[in-house]
C-alpha cells in the first residue's frame, strides 16, 4: 500500500520510521489492528512497540484482558 502525504512542514521534518511508528500507534488506539499487526506496520519489534504505546500513554490493556486476570485471581483464591 501507497500513502501520499501533503508537504507540510511538520511531516517532512519527521522520518519515515516515525511517520510509520505514529501512523501504527494510532491504528492501535483506533481499535483497528492488534499489538502485533500494529508493529509490524510500525516496523519494530513487539516490545519496542510496547515501549512506543507507554510513552504516548496509549493503553495495551483491554477489558478482555482484565476479565481473565480476574478470573485467574477467583480461581487462585478457591
Amino acid at each position: 500500500m501507497t500513502i501520499s502525504l501533503p508537504d507540510d512542514p511538520a511531516l517532512t521534518a519527521m522520518s519515515e520510521a516515525d511517520i510509520r511508528l505514529d501512523l501504527a500507534c494510532g491504528a492501535y488506539a483506533g481499535g483497528h489492528l492488534s499489538r502485533q499487526s500494529a508493529a509490524d506496520v510500525a516496523g519494530v519489534s513487539r516490545l519496542n512497540f510496547d515501549k512506543a504505546l507507554y510513552a504516548r500513554r496509549i493503553s495495551h490493556f483491554t477489558e478482555e484482558a482484565f476479565a481473565q486476570d480476574l478470573e485467574t485471581l477467583r480461581s487462585l483464591h478457591s
